[in-house]
């Protein structure tokens, strides 16, 4: 397994070993033992899943504390774009986003932590996401950013993009008052 850092300070891409033969693949999707000798996933308490058709974009979701989550996400099958946005204040990158593509064909997965919102869209003609959650759903601590906000400027890479219509309803990124404080590591 192999985890790499990316711009933004806290969200990771981790890469499993795949092995290949005749029969097909194989690889380690989870291990929480080394993902938590590496600082990420310490705890699991739910793990969701996503089916979705071409252009159907989920998010941008996160939970306030105390139902905070962090999410291991990835893309079981098809392809997806995984974008997570900074919403921890006095951070260098508040307000920015970070993207990747996740699929079926790289195995690759992000982990989020707590502080971000967190949006993903199908590319492929239908996907299924999976991700492993931190913490419960809370409906009531549940918050939703309007995925075309005109600050955050996402490109996302398909234009014909469908949303819930509780996505719709998405608050604009310069209303948010987020409850996360970036803390900054000690060297």
């Amino acid at each position: 397994m192999r985890i790499e850092d990316t711009n933004i300070k806290g969200l990771k891409i981790i890469e499993p070993d795949v092995f290949t033969d005749s029969r097909g693949s194989f690889f380690e999707a989870l291990n929480l033992i080394k993902l938590k000798q590496k600082g990420i996933l310490h705890r699991i308490t739910q793990e969701n899943q996503a089916y979705s058709y071409k252009g159907v974009l989920r998010g941008l979701h996160y939970q306030n504390p105390p139902y905070e989550q962090g999410k291991l996400v990835r893309c079981i099958m098809g392809k997806i774009q995984d974008v997570a946005v900074d919403i921890r204040k006095g951070s260098p990158t508040y307000g920015k986003y970070f993207s990747v593509i996740l699929s079926d064909e790289n195995n690759k997965q992000l982990w989020i932590p707590p502080g971000f919102a967190h949006g993903a869209l199908t590319l492929s003609d239908i996907s299924i996401m999976a991700y492993f959650c931190t913490k419960q759903y809370s409906q009531q601590h549940s918050v939703i950013i309007n995925y075309n906000d005109d600050i955050l400027s996402i490109e996302w890479e398909i234009d014909n993009i469908i949303v819930s219509e509780n996505d719709k309803k998405g608050m604009s990124f310069i209303t948010l008052e987020s409850k996360f404080k970036y803390i900054a590591e000690k060297d």
